[in-house]
């Protein structure tokens, strides 16, 4: 192999390779067993290939480690990863655990792991990165980092004790919210509970919009009120309504009560409609701006990094005021027409007059009927009066075809999921409280 000593932080995300040089997946983890009296032995990798799979390759079928890469024989099994008795993944248990060191020096946390090559195709742990606790003021708040082989320490917590998960956040960084939610899926239950109450809110809300219902009723149950009311104001206003809907009427209404009185307006709002509605589908924050707005400011609006790219598609062009629901809906503006005029073109000039608006009780086939045939990403949503309400974006069209259990479904069968319309529980019934007035 190319490498002797790898540490397993800086190896997750990385490509792996089959002898062609055609990319196979990227590392998640590492998975190690205990041995009495020796290192922990590496057995193989975690391994996420197309489909947000993840499977084993066991370290024998690994030929190379090096240079940001992994190479492998090839031979790969599908079959989805199952943790088995007495294996523990590195980056998901082992990082954060509190050591005694044996020299008597006291205890530190595992920050990184280091595995070496012990021989052909036998890797195990090596050096271990390690961080004392913090003594007396420190202007980084941190305390001294050693590093020590595994034979000079041992585990302060006994097996299954929860540690602490600043380091594995650390680890999760970068990954994007669809790839956090299948890391935090993928993580024991008990680890799982105890990353996402140490993730900030807004990470933490990007990764629940990405799970099944399902899911995210099961994660937001162990939050307790005030912490889950937080997560639910950073999430996209319709998400958090489906996540509402899906939870009992009296913790529904108790975390409403705690949100931000603005947020809980949006998500109270969107509760009116049923789900399979374009009302049900929309969200409640689009682009909106006067007729008499430039060509400058619309495109300086599309600008905003935190903006869904399918909602900086196109700017909403209505009569004040111009928050939904709005003054009467005049039509949209496409950004690639933006470009096509100098800056200070008035947007009120460049409307798509062929684009018709849907009413809120659209149903979602005809949503998805127009967003193919005019091959659009997202279309306005207007009620009776023909005042904007919000839009309906491609994406929510897609959660809502799919079945609930598509992202586990592609995974497992290697295919695209075959998009279905489920059962799902009328959004409007379980709403207790009057409608906001319009």
């Amino acid at each position: 192999m190319s490498a002797a000593r790898v540490f397993v932080a800086r190896l997750a995300g990385c490509s792996v390779f089959d002898p062609a040089g055609d990319r196979v997946g990227k590392v998640r983890d590492v998975l190690v067993v205990y041995r009495k009296s020796e290192s922990p032995r590496v057995v193989g990798l975690i391994v996420e290939v197309p489909g947000k799979r993840r499977v084993f390759v066991s370290i024998g079928r690994v030929t190379s480690i090096g240079s940001g890469q992994v190479i492998t024989t090839g031979l790969i099994n599908l079959r989805r990863f199952e943790q088995r008795g007495g294996e523990v993944r590195v980056i998901a248990e082992l990082l954060g655990r509190r050591m005694l060191l044996l020299d008597g020096s006291g205890e530190a946390g595992i920050e990184d792991v280091a595995i070496e090559e012990a021989g052909p195709g036998e890797w195990v742990v090596g050096e271990l990165f390690l961080r004392r606790p913090r003594s007396g003021p420190s202007p980084l708040g941190r305390g001294k980092t050693v590093f020590a082989d595994w034979r000079e320490v041992r585990e302060k917590a006994s097996a299954g004790e929860p540690q602490p998960a600043e380091q594995l956040i650390a680890t999760y960084a970068d990954l994007l919210p669809a790839d956090l939610a299948n890391t935090l899926l993928d993580l024991p239950e008990e680890r799982r509970l105890e990353v996402a109450g140490e993730l900030p809110d807004e990470r933490l809300a990007d990764a629940l919009e990405e799970m099944a219902e399902s899911e995210q009723v099961e994660l937001i149950t162990h939050l307790d009120d005030e912490r889950a009311a937080e997560v639910l104001d950073r999430m996209q206003p319709d998400d958090a309504a489906d996540l509402i809907a899906q939870l009992p009427g009296d913790r529904g209404e108790a975390l409403l009560g705690l949100m931000q009185p603005e947020e809980a307006e949006d998500v109270r709002f969107l509760l009116n409609y049923e789900s399979d509605t374009a009302g049900g589908l929309m969200t409640t924050e689009p682009i909106i701006v006067s007729a008499d707005a430039t060509v400058a400011e619309g495109l300086a609006l599309i600008r905003r990094h935190e903006l869904a790219p399918a909602l900086g598609a196109a700017v909403c062009v209505t009569m004040p005021p111009y928050e939904p629901p709005t003054g009467r809906f005049l039509g949209v503006v496409h950004f690639q027409r933006m470009l096509r005029y100098p800056p200070n073109e008035r947007l009120g000039t460049l409307l798509d007059t062929s684009l018709e608006p849907v009413r809120v009780d659209a149903s979602a086939a005809e949503v998805s009927r127009i967003l193919a045939s005019y091959n659009l990403v997202s279309v306005p949503v207007v009620d009776e009066q023909h005042r904007l309400v919000g839009v309906v974006t491609v994406d929510d069209v897609l959660d809502y075809l799919l079945p609930d259990d598509w992202r586990s479904a592609a995974a497992e069968d290697g295919e695209p999921a075959v998009p279905t319309t489920t059962a799902t529980i009328p959004r409007a019934r379980l709403r207790r409280t009057p409608p906001r007035a319009r």
